[in-house]
């Protein structure tokens, strides 16, 4: 029997050696660099610095970050429970707090909270670094389970010979392996169906340029760079198929938020009539959060608008705003493709279906 052939695209982000290893995207194109995190405030660095990014690998890091916490406890604290959960509980919060849009770094240090939490309730402090650990490891792994089941739901929804557009990355570097919008042009290319993909550059610090054309490229899957503000033009022109794109939330009713750039796309696809599909796992999913207008979004430096490659590109002092994000209204959205399947309108019942079904709602069993 042939072995699998290794993923050309390394694991995002993992645990080794007492570290929590990430491939550090602000290298990327020009080097696959790994970065480990030995450290709470070394890893929410990392993750402020977009050195990881993409909503279910920040849910992977916000995992494994309370994971270290739990292990780094120094002295005689580091016997007590209490304080091993209290450490945890701390690191949670410095966490969640980098990256307030991205819903699945709280869900992912929430969940890994609640295992030290019910751990610490008939054990010891080992018992509580060793849940820590073990519920982090059981997210990540998931992740790429779900991510395929993803994709696989998605590739039906493709064409073939689909001239696909995508936006910012969603791909394997945004989880901790195969990627959502890009799992499902990935899960598309392995059933045959031969996409071809333009690649938005995404401004202002070019996730579309640097990481998934580079993705892509290591995919052999076939793929053009274009300018943003290019997308329009070719709708117009009858060059696109299908819209697809990640998200870092989704609402209760179907609003959609992802990287600015994300809601002019929908309007346009809508427009000319491309469906407009988002690719996101049920823990992207935020039924507490009710629409849109909910959605908190990230403000990042000016500088990355005024600045590109250590070069300015504006006369300096010049005012620049610089909005992570934006939020899609969900009557744009073609559809949802999760892991467990397509969520059509109206989302406030589909949504809530799928949500309800997945296995991360259910409660921690006792060990």
């Amino acid at each position: 029997m042939s072995e699998t052939p290794p993923d050309p695209i390394p694991r995002t982000v993992e645990w080794r050696d007492g570290a929590v290893r990430l491939i550090d995207q602000r290298e990327l194109p020009g080097e696959l660099r790994f970065l480990d995190c030995r450290t709470v405030e070394e890893l929410c660095e990392a993750i402020s610095s977009l050195a990881i990014r993409g909503a279910p690998a920040l849910g992977a890091a916000g995992a494994y970050g309370v994971a270290l916490a739990c292990t780094t406890v120094e002295g005689e604290r580091s016997e007590r429970a209490a304080y091993v959960v209290q450490a945890a509980a701390d690191a949670a919060q410095r966490l969640t707090a980098t990256r307030p849009t991205a819903v699945n770094l709280a869900w992912g240090a929430q969940r890994v909270l609640a295992a030290a939490r019910f751990a610490s309730a008939g054990g010891g402090a080992g018992d509580v670094r060793r849940a820590a650990l073990e519920e982090a490891e059981r997210l990540a792994n998931q992740d790429i389970a779900d991510n395929r089941a993803l994709g696989g739901y998605g590739a039906t929804l493709m064409p073939d010979g689909a001239r696909v557009l995508t936006h910012c990355n969603a791909g394997a570097l945004a989880c901790v392996g195969y990627g959502t919008a890009l799992g499902v042009i990935r899960a598309a290319a392995e059933a045959g169906k031969s996409p071809r993909v333009w690649v938005d550059e995404t401004r202002p610090v070019l996730q579309g340029a640097r990481l998934t054309a580079w993705e892509l490229d290591r995919l052999g899957i076939d793929a053009t760079l274009v300018a943003d503000v290019m997308a329009g033009s070719l709708m117009a022109s009858g060059d696109v198929d299908v819209v697809v794109v990640g998200a870092d939330r989704v609402a209760a009713n179907g609003d959609v938020a992802n990287k600015i750039g994300t809601y002019s796309l929908a309007v346009l696809a809508a427009h000319h009539g491309v469906p407009f599909y988002v690719a996101a796992p049920t823990s992207t999913i935020d039924l507490a959060t009710p629409d849109g207008a909910a959605i908190p979004v990230e403000e990042r430096s000016p500088d990355e608008v005024r600045w590109m490659g250590g070069a300015s590109l504006a006369p300096p002092g010049v005012p620049a705003l610089n909005r992570a994000f934006d939020v899609t209204p969900a009557e744009l959205v073609t559809a949802i493709v999760t892991e467990l399947g397509v969520a059509h309108p109206p989302y406030g019942k589909s949504l809530r279906r799928l949500v309800e079904a997945a296995p991360h709602q259910r409660p921690l069993r006792a060990p």
